[in-house]
């Protein structure tokens, strides 16, 4: 689920324009607590609507993994005055397209159409906020498609399940471990009172975040959310116990092999700091998690990059690679390198030249030149980004959902183009180091 590109790695995330293509951000709390951010663009009569909650995988405990997952499924399921599947058939009637999505911090709801049909997303959403229907009948449907989805995307996906391993050997006490889809056994006892009580818990108003982007006027968006949202009963929200991860005390592996597996596949990851534990300066410098982007920028994003460059093409000793770091997540997470061999190059010579081009930062930081490139890409997926009003709302949305806010999208790139060769040669020694590395290996295993 992490882009391993640079910019997307963060830019998931943070990388929202510098200044906005459309007008300012406005930002609301309603008595009940929900929060409504609206950015006006009115480039053209069409709006985004989005639903976040502040729940995903890293809220779940062992024995409901997927739950929140699960629950995203059902609630496109009906509600007490809407039956199962009307909700897409009115969105796709009125010309819209709808979507949602779980990670590991959040979980999201949107629609996309015209900027009139606002009234009708405010409707539908304050709906299933509160009155959503969890049918038996339907759970047991559902549930194996959640299952037939991670057979499909995990299971049948060497790589896929490659790098689940290495996040669950990585962590110990993080609920980073858990894969956000949920592990099989955990999906397959899942029950509909296990989603109806997450359902209860998480999905209130004082929980939740709109986010609205287009040819709208914030004032009547605001008087919008007060008549659908407004009504709604705030609930008592205990926040989740802190689950820290434990130090590492030294490198940890792990070995697949997979009669599905056409390729070898090595994965790589350091633990890395994120922008909240450096805002609360739990030993980590303001810079640093903006100097993991440019590194992993250093490494790997384009033809330019080091490890394509004399790994990729050079020493011919990869058939693809790639790094990144993802820092704007409610917890900690890993800088990843991925990568698949060449043909007849073992997974341990790649590792080792892995290892070894990372060395090399210490004798060759990255020039001026590789900085000006990397700095300069960035301004440019700026450039790009600000034509999506899908891409404006995730950014707002994912920021407030993690507790960084939406401000913080508008320095991302004097932050990135702060970033010294010092500062990028300063995170790479203290963060990937041996000790605090993980590494899975697939083997393709020839079926007996």
């Amino acid at each position: 689920m992490r882009s391993l590109m640079f910019g997307v790695a963060l830019c998931g995330a943070l990388c929202g324009a510098s200044a906005s293509a459309g007008g300012p951000v406005h930002e609301y709390t309603l008595d009940n607590g929900l929060k409504l951010i609206v950015q006006e663009d009115h480039r053209a009569h069409v709006a985004v609507v989005q639903v976040w909650y502040r729940v995903g995988s890293a809220y779940e405990h062992d024995g409901i993994t997927g739950v929140s997952h699960a629950l995203e499924h059902m609630m496109f399921k009906g509600t007490k005055t809407r039956g199962p599947g009307q909700f897409s058939t009115l969105v796709a009637a009125n010309g819209g397209r709808h979507n949602a999505f779980t990670s590991t911090d959040y979980t999201a709801y949107y629609q996309e159409w015209s900027a009139d049909k606002v009234p009708l997303s405010f409707e539908l959403e304050a709906d299933r906020m509160r009155n959503l229907v969890i049918d038996e009948a339907e759970f047991k449907k559902e549930i194996n498609v959640v299952l037939e989805e991670r057979r499909m995307r995990t299971d049948d996906a060497p790589q896929s399940l490659a790098v689940e391993a290495a996040q669950a050997v990585a962590f110990t006490t993080s609920p980073y471990r858990q894969p956000v889809i949920g592990w099989e056994a955990d999906i397959k006892s899942m029950t509909a009172t296990d989603l109806a009580a997450w359902y209860q818990r998480w999905y209130a108003p004082n929980n939740a975040i709109v986010v609205v982007v287009g040819d709208v006027q914030p004032d009547a968006v605001l008087a919008l959310a007060k008549q659908h949202f407004g009504p709604l009963a705030k609930s008592d929200i205990p926040p989740p116990k802190p689950r820290p991860e434990v130090p590492q005390q030294g490198e940890r592996r792990v070995t697949l092999k997979s009669d599905k597996a056409r390729v070898p596949y090595l994965v790589m990851g350091y633990k890395a700091p994120n922008l909240l534990a450096a805002r609360a300066g739990e030993g980590v410098e303001a810079w640093e998690p903006y100097a993991l982007d440019v590194l992993a920028a250093t490494l790997s994003g384009d033809e330019s990059s080091r490890l394509d460059k004399h790994l990729v093409r050079g020493q011919e000793l990869a058939a693809e690679l790639s790094a990144g770091v993802d820092t704007g997540g409610l917890l900690p997470s890993l800088f990843f390198v991925n990568a698949v061999p060449a043909d007849g190059v073992g997974l341990e010579k790649l590792e080792h030249a892995i290892v070894a081009e990372l060395d090399a930062l210490e004798a060759k930081p990255p020039t001026a030149a590789e900085l000006e490139r990397i700095k300069t890409q960035v301004v440019a997926d700026n450039v790009f980004q600000r034509d999506s009003m899908l891409h404006e709302a995730m950014t707002l949305g994912a920021l407030e959902a993690v507790g960084l806010g939406w401000r913080v999208k508008d320095d991302y790139v004097a932050r990135i183009q702060a970033v010294t060769a010092d500062q990028v040669l300063a995170v790479a020694r203290k963060y990937l180091v041996p000790d605090q590395l993980t590494v899975a290996w697939l083997l393709p295993e020839q079926k007996p």
